[in-house]
């Protein structure tokens, strides 16, 4: 997500928020059932498809190479991250502040949590996918580095010999006070071919957590999902209900 996409999204996902916390300073049991509540609803409902079809299209290879040919997927995940936020305002909207049914009150509840867990996923996993990246090349680089300062001391075997008692755990912890106390002109290779391994150590155990944590996003995609199938399914029962006993009377 680009950083004026995250603001704006912020932004509304706020105003979710507030909408939501107005529910005590304001309720109207009668606009749910208005003209301009109904356009809300349908609104809302409609809004709430959107990102149904990102995920369809995404996991449907034919359909995904026929709607990319057209428009490319990164602009759809912005569609689909846009609808994710309006459709639950609209949805608040729509509702009065009527928290009185059980399916309403679940079906507001489930809105909020499939918003909530999409921003915070989607903006958690790009923080952690971009930094990965970064350290990668970080981390390549430092191997560069690496390579030649292991050249310099194959050349110069008593440089070798001095670093072998530094090897371990506690060897690294005493190095740097060993070559601070050293005076000797063989003192710069040494002492960077201990940084190099030091910085590479601390990337590799950062690259690691990294993806622990990815892997346990992962796990928060597969609840994503199961949370906005169960959303789609209440909002199915809240759509029949409201024209078997409202609509349907009408015609």
């Amino acid at each position: 997500m680009q950083e004026r996409e995250r603001v704006i999204v912020s932004a509304l996902f706020a105003l979710l928020v507030v909408l939501t916390l107005g529910f005590y300073v304001h309720r109207d049991p009668r606009f749910p059932g208005s003209l301009a509540g109904g356009v809300l609803g349908v609104s809302a409902a409609a809004l709430m498809l959107v990102p149904l079809a990102y995920l369809i299209v995404k996991r449907v290879p034919p359909l995904k190479r026929t709607v990319t040919a057209a428009v490319t997927m990164r602009t759809l995940l912005a569609v689909h991250i846009y609808a994710g936020v309006l459709a639950p305002i609209l949805g608040v909207l729509h509702t009065g502040h009527r928290f009185q049914s059980p399916l309403g009150i679940a079906l507001t509840l489930m809105m909020i949590i499939v918003a909530l867990s999409g921003f915070v996923g989607r903006y958690l996993m790009g923080q952690i996918t971009s930094g990965a990246r970064e350290q990668q090349k970080l981390l390549a680089g430092l191997r560069g580095e690496y390579e030649r300062a292991a050249d310099a001391l194959v050349q110069s075997p008593d440089q070798a010999q001095a670093l072998r008692p530094l090897a371990g755990f506690f060897g690294r912890l005493i190095a740097p006070f060993v070559f601070r106390r050293s005076g000797s002109d063989d003192r710069p290779a040494a002492w960077r071919a201990v940084r190099l391994s030091e910085s590479m150590a601390d990337i590799e155990y950062s690259l690691k957590t990294r993806e622990a944590a990815k892997a346990t996003f992962a796990k928060w995609l597969a609840c994503h999902i199961l949370v906005a199938i169960v959303l789609y399914a209440l909002l199915f029962i809240h759509i029949w209900s409201a024209w078997y006993f409202g609509i349907r009377w009408l015609a």
